[in-house]
């Protein structure tokens, strides 16, 4: 089986690092951004097969990269799960709108994240 390749947007460096701790631990090859512009830097460049961003960031914040993510032929269908500390129904409704596949407020439960990251990608 291959290993999973996990895209993380956040600009929090401590949210990077318990995410690529719980990520790198369970498996997963772990790439990383510090906001939207970055992580479409990424993508640019390498495959993966699952994003996680949060929504408020510089630069380009979730939303924003996530519609960018969506208006590139190729990644229509790659499950995006938005981390945030966002619970408001207005902001849901962006993200969803957006093209998000799912929305997870942090903090995180490491596993919970884990499974999630496993029934969006299979």
């Amino acid at each position: 089986m291959t290993t999973l390749r996990v895209l993380t947007v956040d600009d929090s460096r401590t949210i990077l690092a318990m995410l690529h701790h719980t990520l790198s631990n369970a498996g997963f090859e772990v790439l990383q951004a510090e906001d939207g512009q970055q992580g479409l830097d990424v993508l640019k460049t390498e495959t993966v097969d699952v994003v996680i961003t949060d929504i408020n960031m510089p630069v380009m914040d979730g939303i924003e990269f996530i519609k960018n993510v969506r208006a590139t032929g190729n990644h229509q269908s790659l499950p995006i799960l938005i981390l945030t500390t966002e619970t408001s129904q207005d902001k849901r409704d962006q993200g969803k709108a957006a093209g998000g596949t799912g929305w997870i407020v942090k903090p995180f439960d490491p596993e919970k994240l884990i499974s999630v990251i496993h029934r969006v990608v299979h």
